[in-house]
């Protein structure tokens, strides 16, 4: 069993609109409710494809139920701890090119009390799990290293670790140790402190962490597709591009897939790839079903430390 841990978890609404211009009034052409939060969408991908897995969550008002009721359809499993705030809501406004725009609330405010709950929580359920995987922001009142925490918890309980926040939470979910972190660019790049130019930038960083304590390092590149770097060496996977729909949870897909892959080496990373790939041409915050991702399509091959990273959207 795999457990998702969401420490922020929300209700995506998407609209889809011709083209987006500030100040004007839009008529949407259609518009999709969905359960979100990176864990959340994570454990979805992983359910859609028979895989065993559960979300942990705060769950606080109406907002946290409908979450909840929404994954019920999906037969995903929720582990709710309550909360005293509702959960919040977020809004993702899709053009006609696949351009996206995403308004995300700050979310509620969590007790100390409540942020130890979810802890423990998610140190019950690691005792009996392959996988914890604690993913996305942390809500205020939450400690900034609740991932790290998270991590401790669930290795104490003999459950393999994986992270994919950013900022602060990264830098302190680093310092645990965890077995796979999942940055996209621009989240490593801040944990860097410099910008990125080409992959071997990418490298450096990547087994920098590696050197600090982190097992293996997936990094999402957008169009580019993503580079693994582990105990083995480096590669770096592509797909040919799909339509883009909404880039909306390409990388909650992509992390599923390294998952269902395996969790390690290159046939983790094609199917992270695949499920990336698959992930932007749906519309919405929907995840990949198996007869979506096509791995065979992937290509894995050494890292190109020269090529450039100029104008990648990770």
């Amino acid at each position: 069993m795999i457990v998702t841990v969401t420490p922020n978890p929300s209700l995506d609404r998407t609209l889809h609109v011709q083209h987006l211009v500030p100040g004007a009034v839009h008529r949407a052409g259609h518009a999709h409710l969905d359960p979100g939060g990176k864990g959340v969408n994570v454990a979805r991908a992983l359910v859609a494809a028979d895989a065993p897995a559960t979300a942990v969550l705060p769950s606080g008002g109406v907002e946290g139920a409908r979450v909840a009721e929404l994954l019920a359809p999906e037969s995903v499993p929720v582990a709710q701890v309550p909360i005293g705030t509702a959960t919040r809501s977020n809004l993702a406004v899709v053009e006609s090119d696949g351009t996206t725009s995403k308004f995300n609330e700050s979310g509620p405010q969590l007790t100390p009390a409540e942020s130890t709950a979810l802890q423990d929580r998610a140190g019950e359920l690691g005792a009996g799990a392959e996988w914890v995987v604690t993913c996305g922001s942390v809500p205020d009142g939450c400690p900034p290293d609740l991932h790290a925490r998270i991590v401790r918890a669930a290795r104490d309980a003999g459950a393999a670790t994986a992270v994919d926040t950013s900022g602060a939470e990264l830098r302190h979910a680093c310092l645990a140790g965890p077995d796979l972190v999942k940055p996209n660019l621009t989240e490593l790049a801040e944990l860097a402190g410099s910008p990125l130019h080409d992959l071997g930038d990418v490298l450096r960083v990547a087994q920098r962490l590696r050197d600090g304590g982190v097992g293996a390092v997936l990094v999402s590149l957008g169009a580019l597709g993503a580079v693994l770097v582990d105990g083995t060496g480096s590669r770096h996977a592509t797909c040919p591009p799909e339509q883009v729909r909404s880039t909306v949870g390409a990388g909650d897909a992509t992390l599923a897939g390294f998952l269902l892959g395996g969790g390690g080496g290159d046939r983790a990373l094609r199917t992270a790839v695949a499920y990336g790939a698959a992930a932007v041409g749906l519309a919405g915050t929907r995840m990949p079903r198996p007869a979506d991702v096509h791995p065979d399509r992937v290509q894995v091959r050494a890292v190109d430390e020269t090529a450039s990273l100029s104008g990648v959207a990770a």
